[in-house]
């Protein structure tokens, strides 16, 4: 409710808040006729300087009280306009001159409470779009078993050449089902800040010769030529070696699944005090103007196209996060039709 400040205005007010400074005026009234007192100038001014002295003390006080009153009363209005929303921006609260700190601090306060209601409304729009897209990927996968089940106990089971491409079509979305729910609590636990990592010295060189091998098979089924370029023998990094290695295998699985043909190629630039290494294809490149957005969850470029290759579009959300937790950042250079390069820094 509004305060009506203008009714509340009246003499009781000033008076209410003048006798605040009785004290004040009763020390100074008593020091000035002690004055006069020794002075001696005899009773007729010592009744003149009474009544003179009371005068002005009064006059003074009220005139004090109501600057006091004055000075409340445009920090209520303030504050009721805040409580009843008509404070557009911060530069609307005015108070009087004197009260300069106190609108500062006001001032203040009310851009902060501003900034965390946006923010809180953001927050609140992402956890909805999260949870929109977290229902969509789980009904994909879950609607398309569910199919290949119902035609098989319809009779398609005893169809061998059927029921066994409908069986390995319902295990592959059963991957991605896994592969989602997977995603989904290493992105949660990253965010959350629930995900520890454990960091240490390892040889890069041994780290990426073994992990090369596991995606060749992939990259000879579409015939990509998969090249590691040559890492200085016994070059140390410092990170945790499982989590990156989920980098490495989103970055290497991405490009793979992108490139129709062609090659993918690692490389690590050694420098003073970290190296640069980076994960570059001759795929479908990424439209410049998705290239700021590829890192949100579940954004996909081509989402029709991504589906059909599989992927739970958590993957360079998590990629992003892993190397910011190595106090590093994944950029990406891309031209669309002829390739992509995502590269990062690691410590030395």
């Amino acid at each position: 409710m509004a305060i009506d400040l203008k009714k509340s205005e009246s003499v009781s007010d000033y008076l209410k808040y003048s006798l605040r400074y009785l004290p004040e005026f009763l020390i100074a009234f008593l020091t000035g006729l002690f004055l006069i007192i020794i002075a001696s100038p005899g009773p007729f001014y010592i009744v003149l300087f009474t009544l003179l002295f009371t005068a002005a003390s009064v006059i003074s006080v009220i005139l004090l009280g109501r600057k006091r009153f004055n000075d409340i009363k445009s920090i209520r209005l303030a504050l009721s306009n805040i409580k009843n929303n008509e404070i557009i921006k911060s530069e609307d609260i005015k108070l009087a001159p004197a009260l300069g700190m106190i609108q500062d601090e006001l001032t203040g306060m009310y851009t902060k409470i501003t900034n965390d209601i946006v923010y809180l409304k953001k927050l609140e729009q992402v956890r909805k779009e999260f949870l929109g897209n977290v229902s969509h990927e789980l009904k994909t996968p879950i609607f398309a078993i569910t199919g290949y089940l119902e035609t098989l106990l319809n009779g398609a089971i005893n169809d061998q050449n059927v029921s066994m491409h409908f069986l390995n079509k319902a295990f592959h979305h059963t991957e991605n089902l896994s592969h989602l729910l997977n995603d989904l609590i290493d992105i949660s636990r990253i965010e959350s800040g629930e995900m520890r990592m454990s960091f240490r010295y390892f040889n890069l060189k041994q780290f990426l010769t073994d992990l090369i091998p596991e995606f060749q098979e992939q990259a000879e089924k579409k015939g990509i030529e998969l090249i590691l370029h040559p890492v200085r023998k016994g070059l140390q990094v410092f990170g945790d070696k499982s989590r990156l290695q989920q980098v490495f295998n989103n970055l290497i699985q991405n490009a793979i699944k992108y490139t129709p043909e062609g090659r993918v190629e690692i490389t690590v630039t050694e420098f003073d005090n970290n190296v640069l290494i980076s994960v570059k294809d001759t795929g479908l490149g990424i439209p410049e103007e998705d290239i700021s957005r590829v890192f949100e969850r579940f954004y996909r470029v081509d989402k029709a196209r991504s589906r059909e290759i599989g992927g739970t579009g958590l993957g360079l959300a998590i990629t992003k996060h892993i190397l910011e937790a190595h106090n590093s950042k994944i950029d990406v250079r891309s031209e669309y039709g002829k390739g992509s390069e995502f590269f990062f820094r690691l410590a030395k």
